[in-house]
């Protein structure tokens, strides 16, 4: 049986949501899609981390840069974006494009080209990135939605990144750990697309007091996009 399978005697296949009337579709690869404003929304992208983990002599491979910008691509190709808005922490620290490759500037050129690039600030990234291009905003507000890096939890129509939320799920005795958007319906936290980015568990304490009742964790990762209540993923495992 398929884990897609599986989860569906847990949850419910779900890929739209209405957040403060704004009608969004939820990308099973971890973006948020707005039809109405053909606008691709993602987070945390953490380019470059690979180099930076490297300049401090923990070694990864370098090439996560080129498998985010690989992800991305595919992404705005499938929903052909007319604005892209990177919710922050789209580098891993205030030089990570400095360390871009010609090959990987040339993959955000081409993402850029007659599309509309909106960067949010970040905490890793707080500052514009020279030579980009594109807008650099510290929040934006789009009609009735406010698209910001950290969530504040105060108030409908808020999409946010930081948290890289995660769920955890044992599904018919198979551990399972998944990226996934976090959301009461009137406020949203977008998973993590970098692929070096870790994930925070989405019943802890700090993306929990951002939801006064309910929420839901909506997987990422597969085919389709699941819908499960918080109370049915685990929490992480103490010590």
């Amino acid at each position: 049986m398929s884990v897609g399978t599986a989860l569906e005697e847990i949850g419910v296949a779900e890929d739209g949501l209405v957040i403060a009337g704004a009608r969004l579709v939820l990308d099973p690869a971890g973006a948020l899609w707005w039809p109405a404003e053909r606008m691709l929304i993602v987070a945390d992208l953490h380019l470059e981390k690979g180099s930076s983990f490297a300049a401090r002599g923990v070694p990864l491979p370098p090439y996560d840069t080129r498998a985010t910008l690989a992800l991305l691509t595919q992404i705005v190709a499938r929903r052909n974006a007319r604005t892209i808005v990177a919710l922050g922490d789209s580098f891993h620290d205030r030089r990570g494009a400095d360390r871009l490759g010609e090959e990987e500037r040339a993959s955000i050129a081409a993402l850029m080209r007659g599309r509309e690039m909106i960067w949010v600030a970040g905490n890793h990234d707080p500052n514009p990135m020279p030579g980009l291009g594109g807008v650099h905003v510290d929040e934006l507000r789009a009609g009735p939605l406010t698209l910001r890096h950290e969530p504040s939890g105060d108030g409908a129509g808020e999409i946010a990144g930081h948290f890289h939320p995660v769920a955890r799920l044992v599904v018919r005795g198979r551990g399972l750990r998944r990226r996934c958007f976090a959301t009461d319906g009137a406020r949203l936290v977008m998973p993590a697309l970098g692929a070096y980015a870790g994930g925070l568990n989405i019943r802890d304490a700090a993306l929990a007091r951002l939801f006064p009742g309910a929420y839901a964790a909506h997987l990422v990762g597969g085919a389709r996009i699941y819908r499960i209540a918080h109370h049915a993923c685990l929490p992480d495992r103490a010590g």
